[in-house]
């Protein structure tokens, strides 16, 4: 490819990704609401697991999660088939995502969570997938299938989930009235610290 193509080429990428964002207006409904009120009344730790991509994609929704005001925490459900899943107690909320619902590390995982009392919700395509049929709470978005190449690398689709993460995040904060202040005790460093730090709000 030459200069012209390969900038075509990134900007048809950035387009079609922005595109299947856009679907996720039309995905959001009263079960999200039942998830939110859920994890906005959870008495302990809000759990987040996936495998690959998807992990990468909880790993950075439980921090936003704590970042807006909800205590999160990422799960490795590789690592939770080798003792980590003793991590799991009865007032928990396991958040489990898994494209198609069959992946055997999550579907694991989430059946500890409910042997031990702690409530799972299904971030999934699928849910009459065996993880769908195990959740208390099934969160149905799918992603435009040309969204990844060869439908199968998760660029696409794993923006998509972040995006619907974000989603959770921002109204949990909202419903809870999570103050720049409150912010500000859990992140004083960095750039944002300094920031908070000249508004004097640390």
């Amino acid at each position: 490819m030459d200069q012209a193509e390969i900038i075509n080429e990134a900007k048809q990428v950035i387009q079609k990704e922005a595109d299947g964002v856009l679907t996720l207006l039309d995905q959001i409904d009263e079960h999200f609401v039942e998830a939110t009120q859920a994890l906005l009344e959870c008495k302990g730790h809000v759990l987040v697991s996936g495998s690959g991509t998807s992990h990468a994609v909880a790993r950075r929704m439980a921090h936003l999660l704590s970042c807006c005001g909800t205590p999160a925490l990422p799960l490795d459900a590789g690592d939770s088939q080798h003792g980590l899943s003793g991590a799991i107690m009865a007032n928990d909320i396991l958040i489990a995502l898994s494209k198609g619902g069959r992946t055997a590390e999550v579907i694991s995982l989430a059946k500890v969570a409910k042997e031990r009392g702690a409530s799972v919700i299904a971030i999934t395509e699928k849910p009459d997938s065996e993880l769908g049929k195990l959740s208390d709470i099934v969160l149905k978005i799918a992603a435009p299938a040309d969204v990844d190449p060869y439908g199968m690398v998760a660029t696409g689709s794993s923006l998509f989930n972040c995006a619907f993460g974000d989603a959770l995040c921002v109204v949990l904060l909202k419903l809870r009235g999570y103050s720049v202040e409150q912010f500000g005790k859990t992140h004083p460093g960095g750039a944002v610290g300094k920031k908070l730090e000249d508004l004097n709000i640390l």
